[in-house]
């Protein structure tokens, strides 16, 4: 077998409701790549509209995702439930990606701490890919802020996975606002494993333009969520200062047809428009005077990186309460107006617009926001035989 001069890096990364996982994905393998790193990502969910590879070899398993937000059945690429053979299928594909890539560096978005559901195939790919004659570094790559409420036991087969498999684990977030152990109840178990990067944060050219200018911006996600939120929001436009702006909503390629069509009639007027998505989504919001969104771990990347006025209003139950916790860090320190899940009225949320617009742009530079760039760093050191950052 030829030499080679260039680190390999097999990315998996498996989206079942939104599509936050996929996009933080895939700013950190666009800077592995610049790095110097040859990336294969492995994904597993369903393609996504305008997914640009980055320079990486995305590798398209049999896709799987939920059935709906509160329907957690994994169906397969035809619609219907994934039965055994379906799981078996996907499997032996990632096994195969394993054997062509050979990687020295395996990264695991979500999982052990997530993605329960894919035991089926990520136990026996960690088993191969540890029985290498040349083991690979095995790293788990997560948010910051973790899904809490989980029965101890599910927390501690993760401690056990990890102490099975994994060399490390990528905490894209700032220690010093969200530590791991605020939402894992179990770090001094795998404390010396874990390595903080920072938010990963899009990179915007201060010199770029985008496509069109926008002053007030209403994201909701992927689009299966943030409905309510964007009704709201148009609803509270007649009655706040920015009422004769021009007003962009972008709902995220997943909201049904029917929702869609339903904005539609409200969206009314010469200065809004409706998208379901924007490839340059980050840039628009640096130009903008105001971004209304939920408070996902990649909306509130956009924001620090734009730097714009926020109103965030967190999607949460008594299940998912990640949104939640980050607003409420986020508005103690002062850095954007949130809205409560029971206030998401347009009066409310035309109250939070006034407030907002009356204080200065939000200075995010107290946090970490070079994740990507870092997480790339982490890897070089790990290679090279250091895990002293």
């Amino acid at each position: 077998m030829p030499s080679r001069s260039t680190h390999r890096v097999l990315f998996y990364v498996q989206h079942l409701l939104g599509v936050g996982h996929v996009f933080r994905t895939m700013r950190i393998v666009e800077r592995l790549v610049e790095a110097g790193f040859e990336v294969t990502v492995a994904h597993g969910g369903e393609k996504l509209p305008d997914m640009v590879s980055c320079g990486a070899d995305i590798h398209y398993l049999p896709s799987l995702r939920w059935a709906a937000a509160d329907d957690t059945r994994l169906l397969g690429a035809d619609g219907r439930p994934a039965d055994d053979a379906y799981k078996d299928m996907r499997r032996d594909a990632l096994l195969q990606v394993l054997q062509d890539t050979r990687p020295d560096v395996i990264i695991t978005e979500a999982f052990p701490f997530g993605r329960r559901q894919m035991h089926f195939e990520l136990l026996p790919f960690l088993e191969a890919a540890s029985a290498l004659a040349k083991r690979p570094i095995i790293l788990a790559s997560i948010r910051d802020i973790l899904q809490e409420g989980n029965k101890p036991s599910k927390d501690l087969q993760t401690v056990d996975i990890i102490e099975q498999f994994f060399d490390g684990v990528l905490v894209h977030g700032d220690a010093r606002l969200t530590p791991l152990e605020a939402t894992f109840p179990y770090v001094d178990a795998i404390r010396k494993k874990l390595h903080y990067t920072g938010i990963v944060t899009p990179r915007i050219n201060p010199d770029s333009e985008p496509q069109m200018h926008f002053d007030v911006v209403v994201t909701a996600g992927g689009g299966m969520l943030g409905r309510e939120l964007i009704r709201a929001a148009l609803l509270a436009r007649k009655n706040t200062e920015l009422k004769d702006a021009r007003w962009c909503v972008c709902t995220g390629p997943y909201m049904a047809q029917e929702e869609f069509d339903a904005l539609g009639e409200l969206a009314t007027g010469e200065n809004v428009t409706l998208r379901t998505f924007m490839t340059d989504l980050p840039a628009v919001l640096s130009k903008a005077e105001l971004s209304i969104s939920l408070a996902g771990y990649n909306t509130v990347a956009d924001l620090m990186a734009a730097g714009c006025r926020a109103v965030i209003a967190p999607q949460w139950n008594d299940k998912e309460t990640e949104q939640l916790r980050r607003a409420e860090l986020l508005s103690q320190r002062g850095l954007v107006e949130m809205v409560g899940h029971e206030e998401k009225t347009p009066a409310m949320l035309a109250e939070a617009i006034r407030r907002v617009m009356a204080k200065p742009a939000p200075d995010w530079r107290s946090i970490e926001t070079d994740g990507a760039a870092r997480t790339a760093e982490t890897l070089s050191r790990l290679l090279a035989g250091s895990s002293d950052l």
